[in-house]
């Protein structure tokens, strides 16, 4: 009797308790939830329902191609794709125009460049790091099947820099790490430039030494005799250097040695003679134009496009008569056709709508394969040959669940700020028919600061947009490129805030729109994107509901501090120097965990463990900071991520949580 009294009173008690939510009804089983994946640290983050994943897991599905090489002597190329269920992107050759793939790498890392062997396309040789590290090595793979062959020192950082024209030998630098020198850190750091055959990977010589870690190797003559070097300082100002690969003695050419001209200059390819050098340069206007000049007397001549935008890419044919050239024109990339000699403008082939990512001229035929992207979809491959004919070589997936030739285009759209310059960006509007009223807005800030937003596809975003009806803008401040290089410094240094500026003059025009809820907006970005979304929560608590923070600097000096030592002098130029007791005093005036009492609105911040860019130390100073006062943070860090989620399965967990995230404080009324 005793037992069974005891039995009613617990039955009741239970009963009591789901009724008060604390625990389940026998008859209500718990909804199943979504397991984050050992690499992942969860920390304030509610719960993932499992049908939620299901219910949006086809917009985390769009796969598109990148063009990576042509083959040497046959009509195929070198690809990257995700396939079905994979968590990165891989090699793939495909041999035919819309042919099958066949995958080539297997790795939970993706594979960065890649290269065929340039004479017969014997092997190929391609980049990878691990774990989003970005010390990348270089690798031969000689066929499908076969295990690739690590060419490099593990112990440094590496690029391609391509491959002499009459024999297989390649041209690399390599950086060392801040984790081989003593205390973590190096004074100088030094880049090395290196010739080897991959096929005899430990016979390579190394050639010379640069000081700092902006060198690279921009174009190699025909003959095989000289580079063309670039010396990146900023965005704002590169050097272009000639060095003969049998000495390695080598000159400055442009700007001239001893002249102090500020202007960004960087090689684009020896004529065929091996007496001109193509180039790209600011030196004679806002934006970034094609130039030629001759070695022997460093004349430079201006081949002027008649275009006011940035040039951003061009290839030539291998005979030397046409080139092939990129505009940024107000964020799309376009192709225009020029006679290598003469650079009159050539008739152009009607080209499939997009915007174009790379573009090159192959080998045998004159044939240039280029990427198209556009809002409606990514990346697509196509070719057009001689006569410009056009042709299709690969097609995007999208799950058959979305029509994403619903999608709208991107609209661009303009307001004054504080001192009355005109700022601009790109915006997705939801449905109208499906989304009436005003509608809330994330506002999604680029990283860089050197960088764009630019027209294309959104991928996971279209989420957002399409099913969620929220308006994306995502902002072009002042210090972006592809408007001008007055644009570009106007946020250097001391003017770091003028750009926060910007996005308080865009909640201001926000405010002007009528299908746009100045009450409901959101701040999004990574890298120093995430920066301005803290610089942002600092200085316009009141106007914004919450932030989502991804791989974003949080104090300035402590940046500069623990940022790898290649990418330190590079930053300062940028940043300002932290040497400088001024500037020191300055940026950690402005750095956001100095302020970190005025974030008072939800804070979600997302981070990489091996990031060497932005080190994750930047992200846990300033979730326990603002922890420490009460304002709810959540934080999602991966171990096994760098500069940015790359593995499907960490973005997928990341994009279920930003739902939840503007759920709870974006789409509330």
């Amino acid at each position: 009797m005793q037992r069974s009294l005891s039995s009613l009173r617990l039955a009741a008690l239970l009963l009591a308790l789901a009724g008060a939510g604390l625990v389940q009804a026998q008859d209500k089983p718990a909804a199943a939830v979504l397991a984050p994946n050992a690499n992942l640290v969860v920390q304030g983050i509610p719960a993932v329902p499992q049908s939620l994943a299901d219910a949006v897991a086809a917009y985390a599905d769009f796969r598109g191609h990148g063009f990576v090489s042509w083959h040497p002597t046959q009509r195929e190329m070198l690809v990257s794709h995700r396939k079905a269920g994979a968590n990165t992107s891989q090699l793939y050759r495909l041999a035919s125009p819309m042919g099958e793939l066949e995958q080539l790498t297997d790795s939970q890392d993706p594979v960065g460049g890649a290269t065929y062997e340039p004479k017969h396309g014997r092997y190929i040789v391609f980049a990878r790091a691990t774990g989003g590290n970005e010390v990348a090595q270089l690798y031969r793979l000689d066929g499908k099947g076969k295990e690739p062959v690590l060419l490099t020192d593990p112990d440094q950082r590496h690029a391609l820099n391509g491959w002499l024209h009459n024999s297989s030998q390649l041209l690399f630098t390599s950086v060392p790490l801040d984790r081989t020198a003593q205390g973590g850190s190096r004074a100088q750091v030094m880049t090395q430039l290196w010739i080897m055959d991959p096929e005899k990977p430990e016979a390579k010589r190394k050639l010379t030494e640069f000081p700092g870690g902006g060198w690279g190797v921009g174009s190699i003559s025909w003959d095989d005799k000289q580079v063309a070097l670039t010396e990146y300082v900023s965005a704002a100002e590169s050097r272009i250097w000639i060095m003969d690969l049998a000495t390695g003695e080598k000159r400055q050419v442009l700007p001239a040695a001893g002249q102090t001209e500020r202007a960004s200059y960087s090689p684009a390819g020896f004529t065929h003679d091996n007496k001109q050098l193509f180039i790209t340069t600011t030196k004679f206007s806002e934006f970034r134009e094609f130039g030629r000049m001759t070695l022997a007397d460093g004349k430079l001549e201006r081949l002027d496009s008649g275009l006011p935008w940035d040039l951003s890419g061009g290839t030539i044919t291998e005979d030397g008569k046409t080139l092939a050239l990129q505009f940024n024109i107000d964020g799309r990339d376009e192709l225009r056709f020029f006679d290598a000699k003469s650079f009159k403008p050539l008739p152009a082939p009607r080209l499939p709508a997009g915007s174009v990512g790379n573009a090159r001229y192959d080998k045998q035929r004159n044939e240039l394969m280029f990427s198209l992207d556009s809002a409606q979809g990514p990346g697509q491959i196509f070719s057009v040959d001689k006569a410009g004919k056009v042709q299709q070589w690969t097609k995007a997936y999208a799950p058959p669940s979305i029509d994403t030739a619903k999608f709208g285009d991107q609209q661009i759209v303009r307001w004054k700020s504080f001192d009355g310059r005109q700022i601009s960006g790109l915006i997705n509007l939801p449905p109208a028919d499906k989304f009436p009223g005003k509608r809330p807005v994330l506002i999604n800030i680029h990283g860089g600061p050197e960088g764009q937003s630019t027209m294309g596809f959104i991928g996971r975003n279209n989420y957002f947009v399409q099913e969620m009806g929220i308006a994306m803008i995502q902002p072009n401040v002042r210090g972006s490129t592809g408007y001008g290089k007055t644009f570009l410094d106007l946020d250097n240094g001391f003017k770091r805030e003028d750009s926060v500026k910007d996005i308080g003059a865009l909640l201001d025009w926000i405010a002007t729109q009528p299908n746009l809820d100045a009450s409901r907006v959101m701040v999004v970005g990574g890298s120093y994107g995430g920066y301005m979304v803290l610089a942002v929560s600092t200085n316009y608590a009141e106007r914004i509901v919450g932030a989502i923070d991804i791989v974003g600097i949080s104090h300035f000096v402590t940046f500069l501090n623990n940022t790898e030592s290649y990418r330190r002098d590079l930053r300062r130029v940028e940043y300002g120097d932290e040497r400088d007791p001024a500037m020191k005093e300055f940026l950690d005036k402005i750095s956001p965990l100095t302020n970190a009492a005025k974030i008072k609105k939800p804070l979600f911040v997302v981070q990489g463990k091996n990031d060497p860019r932005v080190p994750y130390t930047e992200a846990e100073q300033i979730v326990a900071k603002v922890r420490e006062q009460g304002t709810p943070v959540w934080y999602l860090r991966a171990e096994n991520e760098g500069h940015g989620f790359q593995r499907k399965e960490n973005q997928d967990y990341l994009f279920y949580s930003m739902i939840g995230f503007m759920q709870q404080n974006l789409l509330k009324r």
